[in-house]
This record gives structure tokens, sequence and C-alpha cells, in this order.
């Protein structure tokens, strides 16, 4: 797809092109995107994240609902796991909590009618993360949250993963942004189960074994960045009361604005910088200038 894989591509702050850190800048016009009037700026630039998570839905990378060639359910789906809760871990689990939540309201509709042959319900993703406070922001998004360390033997150590939870996830999406959670993705996704990466870390992982990979036959996908037109679609429902469907709700309302630690005025770009480097800051935003 030429969107993401040009031979010849800049990007922004990272390769050949200058960052945003400035009042003026110049793009090619293909690279702007109409924001709706009624998104905010300092909502709309969560496009580019949200459209991160958006490509994993893209690629066909997680299906909610199997069916056999009669058109029936089959089986719930796949069993989901998102590892990281940073703000890319983050808007993962806001688009996949919705598309689980259609998922089951699709199975309850279906139910009701007659229809599917009484299918297993899906299975809602799973993110794990370190931080309680942040995995709360998503906790009505259609994701069961939990701490990290409870894949693991010994939650004080944290080195033998579980048995409950090895090789136990058809899917696994790495967001972590550390090389080592590559390693714990691969010890929980099943044999011939799909591990996506999204982190795009450097660092390599001292000792780093790859002989899971092979004898379990897992599926590596890289994922990266997505449709900015889809992700301003749902931001246009951002402070809405939500979507719903047969009573069931399939939407719940995005409120981005949770993510906002600061905001700063380009002169007190230090301070913002200052403010990003802290481990409980989530997103600083910086006011390039005044309308």
């Amino acid at each position: 797809m030429s969107r993401n894989h040009c031979p010849n591509r800049t990007v922004i702050g990272i390769l050949n092109q200058n960052g945003t850190f400035a009042e003026y800048m110049t793009l090619p016009l293909q690279n702007l995107h109409v924001v709706p009037n009624s998104i905010p700026n300092e909502i709309a630039v969560f496009a580019e994240p949200l459209a991160a998570a958006c490509r994993v839905v893209e690629q066909g990378l997680v299906k909610f609902r199997y069916n056999n060639s009669n058109g029936e359910e089959c089986r719930g789906g796949d069993r989901v796991v998102i590892l990281g809760d940073g703000k890319l871990g983050l808007c993962i689990a806001e688009i996949l909590g919705r598309e689980y939540l259609r998922a089951v309201a699709s199975h309850q509709e279906e139910g009701r009618n007659g229809i599917g042959g009484g299918g297993v319900a899906p299975h809602p993703p799973i993110l794990f993360g370190k931080h309680r406070h942040k995995l709360d922001l998503v906790k009505d998004s259609g994701v069961e949250c939990r701490l990290v360390k409870e894949c693991y033997m010994d939650e004080t150590t944290m080195e033998e993963v579980s048995p409950k939870h090895a090789n136990a996830y058809d899917v696994v999406i790495d967001s972590t942004g550390n090389p080592n959670g590559l390693t714990l993705a691969m010890t929980l996704c099943r044999p011939m189960g799909r591990l996506v990466l999204k982190s795009t870390c450097a660092a390599g992982v001292k000792g780093f074994n790859s002989a899971p990979i092979v004898i379990d036959e897992l599926q590596v996908v890289g994922s990266r960045c997505g449709p900015i037109d889809t992700a301003l679609e749902l931001l246009e429902g951002n402070s809405t009361e939500g979507v719903t469907e047969n009573g069931v709700m399939i939407s719940p309302p995005l409120r981005m604005e949770k993510y906002i630690t600061e905001s700063f005025p380009l002169s007190r770009v230090r301070d913002a910088l200052e403010c990003a480097a802290k481990k409980s800051t989530m997103k600083v935003q910086l006011v390039m200038a005044d309308e």
C-alpha cells in the first residue's frame, strides 16, 4: 500500500523532514486532511495514534466472530491480548473494544432471531499494563483491563509466565515500546497464533531467542500507520453519549481529552518537554499560535 510503503517517503520529524514545533511548516497537499469544525484542535491531534490503532482492523488481523461455510457462527472469535498501557496501547484498546462490542451486539441479535446456530459469544480483548490509573481510562471501552504482573507465576519477580496465560491467546499485540515486550508476547501467543508488532523501539533484546517463533510457527505481522479519515470519523463522535444498537452500547464515547495531561504555548516548549519526560504523563500538547 503506497500510503505506508513509498520507497521515497519522508517522515515528519523522523526522516528527511523537519518536525512541527513551529508556527509554520510546509507539507504536500496530499498529506493534509480536512478536520470537521465539530472537532476541537486539542482532540484532532489524536487522529494519528487513533489511525495507527485502526490499522489493526484495516489489516484484518483480529476477528471477534468466525462463521462456517453456511454463514453460521462456529466459534467465539479470536482471544486477543494487547500489551502496553501507553498512548498507542490505549488507543488500540479503544478501537478493538468497540469492535468487540459490535460483535457482541450482532451475536445477541442473531440469537434473538434464531440465526447463527447459537455459536459461542465473542471473547473480550484483554489489555495488560503496568499502571492501574492508565488502565482505568479504557475500562468502559469493551476491554478487560489487567495488570501485567498477573501473567506471571510470581508477581514479584515476574520471570516465569503462568500456565493460565502461556500459549493461551490467538492474537497478541505488542505495543509496549519495550524490546522485552516481544519476549512476553511470544510466550502468550498460542502455536500458529498471530503476533502483531506495534512497537518500533530500535534497541535490541539482549539474548533474544527467536526459537519460539519457529517452533510454534507464529505469524509475525508488522502494523504501523493507519487511515486518518477513519480516525477523524471516530473523533466526530468524541463527546457524544455513544452509539447503542438494540439497547446495547456498541460505541462508547471516546472523550480523548482524558489523555491530555497538560497544554503549553510554544514559548514554553522546554517546560512541555520536561512534563513529557515524567512517567506519570500521558499526553502533552503544544499550542503553536493563537487562533
